[in-house]
Formats: structure tokens, sequence, C-alpha cells
């Protein structure tokens, strides 16, 4: 029995790649970039690593508005990793979280954080 070789190329040349057919439709593209695209949940990652504020783990699922304002106050003014001031750093992150929630946010979770903006006005005097 003879042995056959492993090649280390597993892609097509660049030649064929770049000379295929490309498609215009939504599906094809939406299927193209997951395959490429850097890390799976971008949005946690922004959460976690972004220059915006220092967040303590779970401050969305709070179960106050109040807490939830507090909390985001509080690191807000506390991060050395903000680029802007406190007030706009911590409704940013807020407002991001609840955008890239979108329509999976449970209702009552949506108004729970729409009246943390409301406090988080009143807890820097804004209102």
């Amino acid at each position: 029995m003879a042995h056959v070789r492993k090649t280390t190329h597993s892609r097509k040349p660049a030649a064929r790649r770049s000379a295929r057919r490309k498609t215009s439709t939504r599906h094809s593209v939406a299927r193209k970039s997951s395959k490429h695209a850097t890390p799976k949940r971008w949005s946690q990652r922004v959460t976690k690593e972004s220059d915006a504020l220092d967040l303590k783990q779970g401050v969305f699922k709070l179960t106050s508005a109040k807490r939830i304002a507090a909390s985001l106050m509080r690191s807000a003014e506390h991060s050395a990793r903000r680029r802007t001031g406190a007030y706009r750093s911590a409704l940013s992150m807020l407002t991001f979280y609840i955008n890239r929630a979108g329509k999976t946010l449970p209702k009552t979770q949506r108004t729970r954080l729409e009246r943390a903006k409301v406090e988080l006005k009143r807890a820097f005097g804004k209102e």
C-alpha cells in the first residue's frame, strides 16, 4: 500500500479566487461575510474592551433602573479609558447596549433600560 502525502495547500490559488463570479444577492453576501468575520460577537467585545468605559459585570441585568444608572455613573467617573465626559460615555454605552440587543431584548428590560437613561440624566444633573 502506497503512502499518500497530504498537501499543505487547502485553498485555491489566488488567481482562481479573484476570477470567481460575484453575486449581488444579500443572502450570498451574508454567507460570505460570516466566513471572514473577526470575533463572533463583536458587540460583546466592544462592551468589554472599548475605550468608552470599564463596566461592572452584569450591569445591564440589574433589576432597578436607579441601580443601573448609579453603576454606569460610578464606572464612567472612575474609568481611565474613556475619551469624553463621564455622562456622555455612560449614556452612549447604555444606548449601544439597547441598540445592539434590538428585538431580542425583552420589553420589561427595555423599559427598565430606558428608565435608566432618565435616571442617568437626573444623576448627572442634565435634566
